[in-house]
């Protein structure tokens, strides 16, 4: 199951999360560029990479995520902050009313969501009209030979894994919602193989059989990470 496979590497996550903390606050600030009074939504938060990137630059930040061993590094590094809380829940039943909030995003989450498209459209029902949406996740390939490559790589590598949504995909689910397009970003990673088969608690056997697997060989793999900032409308 994807909680179990979240729960067992929980501790590495935050750790890679530490680490790219303070870039990430960086990119998120000047990508969505809030205005200070927004009330904001974390959807799949884990250990809370999106909402303490956004908390310094909003009024509130609520950050919510299925696995509670995520939510409990979330609350510590949280820390003191009086603008952060976090909660346990489905991203695809949110429970909050329609046009909760003003800002409202999700981070690296939807290829590990069965049916992505409940969590976009919840995403659309809880942002005020007018208000915006942040999504942030991993690219399939144009090519469906290639794709189909690469998501199986990836489900052997992390069992979470459900499905890569490519960009014609995304605009689709965007466009079903009513969520029109202010800006987007393409983002092109090159991640090192062992590291990223670590990170996922890929190891031993599993790990060299994945290795094999490797689309773009044994060393690393390329990933592109699409960023869009919508509009409700």
């Amino acid at each position: 199951m994807a909680d179990d496979r979240f729960a067992r590497t929980a501790d590495r996550m935050a750790a890679l999360q530490d680490s790219r903390a303070a870039a990430l606050a960086e990119q998120v600030r000047g990508f969505v560029l809030p205005r200070g009074d927004e009330r904001t939504l974390d959807v799949g938060t884990g250990a809370g990479a999106l909402a303490l990137a956004l908390a310094p630059y909003v009024r509130e930040v609520v950050g919510i995520d299925p696995t509670p061993e995520l939510l409990a590094l979330a609350r510590e590094r949280a820390g003191a902050a009086d603008n952060v809380q976090f909660v346990e829940g489905d991203g695809r039943e949110l429970p909050f009313p329609d046009f909760s909030f003003d800002l409202v995003g999700t981070l690296r989450t939807l290829h590990h969501v069965r049916r992505p498209e409940l969590l976009v459209a919840e995403l659309a029902r809880v942002t005020g009209l007018g208000g915006h949406v942040l999504v942030v996740d991993q690219l399939a390939p144009a090519d469906p030979l290639a794709a189909i490559e690469v998501d199986r790589f990836e489900r052997a590598r992390d069992p979470s894994h459900e499905r890569l949504l490519s960009e014609a995909d995304l605009r689709q689910l965007f466009e079903a919602n009513r969520l029109a397009l202010l800006r987007e970003r393409r983002v092109d990673e090159r991640r090192d193989l062992d590291a990223y088969l670590e990170l996922a608690g890929c190891e031993g056997e599993d790990a060299d059989r994945v290795r094999r697997m490797a689309p773009h060989g044994p060393d690393a793999v390329n990933v592109t990470l699409g960023w869009y900032l919508l509009e409700r409308r």
